[in-house]
């Protein structure tokens, strides 16, 4: 190990440094039973399970011509009764999507259209590589692929674009490679991020929503054409999915009875004779304890990622309030004990690290680097009557946190103005660890938010976060589209090349603004950056109109929508264009704030005010990508930065955000009939979008990663996080609604939040971000000697735990451009 002697480390450091040592983790002794299920397919490469692909196809074929609701509703019962049901050693919860070990399965409803090239690709592709069989290869290339071809939704919306919209969304006719400026999300997910009801169906059951809708059925007016064409075939595939979710878990509790009559050891026996009872009951009647409220649970979220591929996986919700009766019921009783709470808790977690969320797509796999994973669990936070909700199993699922070596579920904790010291105390000891958990999200901000675009503030409150840095309202949320991911670092080249860039060549892509050496003033070279800006707003509005109008043709999700009170109450299903009643939350996303502000300064600064430097000398520095310039990239980098509480960095960022919150504010209602708002969450993405844009006048240089969501620019940063949380609050426009979530990403030593007094100050921190207003937050607490020493010999650090973008991954599943990216932002040794 290349650290020093003296250098303090986080707790997963020197759990790292103990097993390379070869040293028994301390905390094996009490997590025995999830430790030996983790180290068998810890490492594994993930294999692909085509059994959910093959029946749903198989079931789509021969249901052609029906309503789409009721052929995906049939696809999932083809699919309960055939697929493949597993009872693993160990494990107290049964149900799994695939294989055994690390495993994703395939959607050809998304990739139909290339997975016949893709599954040839994936065991050796630079990110996120999986195995697959050759006979496996074989099958989805005979009889899965040739089926979607010319059906599947990434075809239909390629096609649909326009001329001047393609040509800044794909960079081929076909529309299987992005341009990375104005870039549609849509079509490698069939939904964005979205958490259940789970107390719906933990109190209720899928045999009593089966009993509402035939209730509605026998209720539709046989002469009404709305009845019979629309909200009967709607009610039918409801029917069908929660008799196929009910034979699936019975499927299950046959193969435990099987395993059990067969295992000689009488402990083991008794837990599959448990485990067979718990899902022979549910999820079809209401959960009784906390071991089923658990595997009920668990039937619901494996099940949904059957039903279809949610961008980031489906969330977990409020998991500290849901099962919080069940488990205080249990302890009161005696039948539970925190020790045997916090090992089903684990067999989740188990289950959740074994289920990869594969990305085929070559874009789609970009964005998502690492095996990336957001099944957020959200602890803490308000009740719907505005009360703190801390309980003690917000504490324990923390305490689970530290003392088990995974990166999954993703933790998210609510912070309020109110929170307890012990919750805010207990929250810094877990990210103290150092695996980047829990991400924070600030109810001073969401809450606000979501009333003042319609939310009765029982359910603001009530939010649970879903995906990387999102909120969702169960029951009253009902948007899925997938929004675009806008480059506007491009913009900034577009201006400096007149339209054009680096990358692309003499193709025109933007306005043709003129040559800025011929500028004289700061004011013509922000209006030419403003003509940018609003193009690749205009072209993102053109392009999530075109995908709102497509996307109800080609998905359904009878499941999620039987769980969601207006779907039930309108008869409708989820992914159709409008929801009555319903609150649609999208998003589009600005891409390099930090690059794009630090530019901007720059050129502002040392061009037009101090006259350090010609447009023309920038300009030249910039085509030799500084090779020979290094005394303009310098003074371009001492120019006023993003990050530093500087009021002339940050009131260019007000600006700029003011741009696109104000454009969202004119156009979506007016033309989306939604809530299409500006978000600053990147995912890894910052990297292949910094990959087709040459070096800016910051002193980045060619094709290197744009900044980080609402981060500072690699290393500009100086005085200090603080520093960056207040740079955070001055460029947004508070005053306005039409905003989103604010990904920020902070990197602290060990050494500044050792001890007690590091707890202290690390809460003290929390709490700031929370008076600020901010959205979310989320920590790094690593030493850099540590992440050039996982570089160096990554199979010493393959358990190397690291938060990337609204996640936690291993360092050593990243690809080197975006271990450099971490490597690269700012240590920060003080608070």
């Amino acid at each position: 190990m290349s650290q020093t002697v003296c250098e303090c480390r986080s707790p997963q450091e020197q759990r790292l440094l103990d097993k390379i040592e070869g040293k028994v983790d301390r905390f094996r002794a009490t997590h025995e039973r999830v430790f030996r299920m983790l180290e068998r397919f810890d490492g594994m490469k993930p294999r692909i399970d085509i059994e959910r692909a093959l029946y749903f196809t198989q079931s789509m074929q021969v249901t052609e011509g029906q309503p789409l609701v009721l052929r995906w509703a049939k696809a999932l019962m083809h699919i309960a009764r055939n697929i493949t049901v597993y009872v693993q050693d160990d494990q107290l919860l049964l149900g799994r999507a695939g294989c055994d070990g690390r495993y994703g399965i395939l959607y050809p409803e998304l990739d139909g259209d290339f997975l016949d090239m893709a599954v040839k690709d994936l065991p050796t592709r630079a990110t996120s590589p999986a195995t697959i069989t050759a006979e496996d290869a074989k099958r989805v290339i005979e009889e899965i692929a040739p089926y979607w071809k010319g059906k599947t939704y990434h075809e239909a919306l390629a096609a649909a674009l326009p001329p001047e919209i393609h040509k800044l969304t794909y960079d081929d006719p076909k529309g299987l490679i992005s341009r990375f400026i104005v870039n549609e999300t849509s079509s490698f997910r069939s939904s964005i991020q979205w958490v259940h009801d789970y107390g719906k169906i933990l109190k209720r059951g899928f045999n009593d929503i089966k009993r509402e809708a035939e209730e509605k059925l026998a209720a539709l007016d046989p002469a009404s054409a709305t009845d019979m064409c629309e909200k009967k075939p709607f009610l039918d595939a409801v029917v069908i999915v929660c008799d196929a979710i009910v034979l699936w878990a019975r499927r299950h509790a046959d193969e435990a009875r099987k395993v059990a009559e067969k295992t000689d050891d009488p402990v083991r026996k008794a837990e599959l004779l448990r485990m067979a009872a718990n899902a022979e009951r549910v999820p079809g009647e209401p959960a009784r304890d906390f071991w089923e409220a658990c595997q009920s649970q668990w039937f619901v979220q494996m099940f949904s990622r059957i039903e279809q591929k949610t961008g980031t996986t489906i969330s977990n919700g409020r998991m500290d309030q849901y099962l919080y009766p069940y488990y205080q019921q249990d302890i009161e009783n005696g039948s539970l004990d925190n020790k045997k709470a916090i090992e089903l808790l684990e067999c989740m977690w188990v289950g959740m690290a074994e289920f990869i969320d594969m990305y085929i797509s070559p874009c789609g796999g970009a964005f998502n680097e690492g095996y990336a994973h957001w099944e957020a669990v959200t602890v803490g936070g308000q009740t719907p009557d505005g009360r703190d909700a801390t309980n003690e199993l917000t504490h324990l699922i923390l305490k689970s946190k530290r003392e088990f070596p995974l990166h999954y579920p993703d933790l998210a904790a609510r912070i309020h103005s109110r929170s307890p010291e012990s919750y805010l105390w207990d929250v810094a000891e877990t990210i103290k660890d150092g695996s980047g958990f829990p991400k924070l999200i600030n109810d001073e901000e969401v809450v606000p938010l979501y009333v003042s675009k319609g939310a009765s503030f029982e359910e603001a409150l009530d939010y649970a976060v879903s995906g990387c840095t999102e909120a969702r309202m169960p029951n009253r949320d009902t948007f899925t589209s997938g929004g675009a991911y806008i480059n506007f670092a491009a913009a900034v080249e577009m201006v400096l090349r007149n339209g054009r860039m680096k990358k692309y060549g003499d193709i025109v892509l933007g306005e043709e603004t003129g040559d800025p050496r011929d500028f004289k003033t700061w004011d013509e070279f922000w209006n030419a950056y403003v003509k940018q800006h609003m193009l690749f707003l205009r072209t993102a509005f053109t392009q999530q109109y075109i995908v709102n109008n497509l996307r109800a043709r080609h998905f359904a999700q009878p499941m999620g929508s039987a769980m969601h009170d207006l779907c039930m109450k309108h008869c409708i299903d989820l992914h159709q264009t409008h929801i009555p009643e319903g609150i649609d939350f999208g998003y589009f996303e600005y891409m390099g704030l930090g690059t794009v502000v630090d530019s901007l300064s720059a050129i502002k600064k040392l061009v037009f005010e101090d006259k350090k430097l010609t447009m023309d000398e920038v300009i030249k520095a910039i085509d030799a990508n500084f090779e020979g310039y290094e005394d303009v990239k310098a003074l371009l980098k001492s120019a006023p930065c993003y990050g530093n509480n500087d009021p002339y960095a940050d009131s260019i960022g007000h600006e700029i955000d003011r741009l696109s919150v104000e454009f969202a504010a004119k156009y979506s209602q007016k033309d989306l009939g939604m809530f299409y708002n500006v978000r600053y969450v990147p995912f890894t993405s910052h990297v292949p979008f910094g990959k087709v844009v040459s070096a800016t006048p910051n002193g980045r240089v060619d094709w290197f990663p744009l900044s980080d969501g609402s981060s500072a620019s690699h290393g500009a940063d100086v005085n200090g996080p603080t520093a960056v949380l207040l740079s955070n609050y001055n460029t947004k426009n508070m005053g306005m609604r039409d905003r989103f979530a604010r990904m920020l990403n902070i990197k602290f030593t060990p050494k500044c939040v050792e001890g007690e007094q590091g707890t202290e100050k690390l809460v003290s921190f929390i709490r700031t971000f929370c008076d600020l207003k901010l959205w979310h937050v989320q920590f790094n607490v690593v030493n850099k000697s540590t992440l050039l020493a996982a570089q160096k010999d990554p199979q010493k650090y393959r358990n190397l735990i690291v938060r990337i973008a609204g996640y936690s991954a291993y360092f050593v599943d990243l690809s080197p451009d975006l271990q450099n990216d971490l490597i690269a932002r700012t240590e920060h040794d003080t608070i």
